[in-house]
């Protein structure tokens, strides 16, 4: 890890469509690739939904080097709460605070809006997410499975 004066200045802000490239290209090294046409049509639908944000950490220069997701989720089991959805930083930058960044940004995002809980689920083979999330403050609550059907 680079020390304090030779850390990237990073600034988190609100994801624009000038972004859908890097946006794109991270969204593959998390494991979901996506062309820079299937994220904007996805930044578009998310602009206009106000239960949902993404935000991206970005060098000097607005090249990206990560991004966060977020929803609120609503449910009758259950009250309100900020999600996770998506978070990812460039492996060439990881452990330069820009997931912390956008994970406070994501916080505080959720606190304006009034949601007391925030969370997120993190695939198993993902243990140095989860030691990051822990650091963080969060904790583990529960372990599933998770099952999806085409339609």
């Amino acid at each position: 890890m680079a020390d304090a004066s030779s850390a990237p200045q990073i600034e988190v802000r609100l994801a624009k469509l000038a972004d859908v490239t890097d946006i794109a290209r991270l969204a593959g090294e998390l494991g979901y690739p996506s062309t820079a046409e299937q994220v904007r049509d996805r930044l578009a639908a998310i602009e206009a939904d106000p239960r949902c944000a993404t935000f991206v950490a970005a060098l000097p220069g607005n090249e990206v080097i990560g991004w966060i997701h977020l929803s609120e989720a609503h449910s009758p089991g259950s009250d309100p709460r900020a999600e996770i959805t998506n978070l990812v930083v460039d492996s060439r930058f990881r452990s330069a605070g820009a997931g912390r960044l956008l994970v406070e940004r994501g916080e505080q995002w959720a606190r304006e809006r009034g949601l007391a809980v925030i969370g997120l689920h993190s695939n198993i083979i993902r243990e140095r997410a989860h030691a990051f999330y822990l650091r963080l403050g969060y904790g583990i609550t529960k372990s599933q499975k998770v099952f999806r059907k085409t339609l």
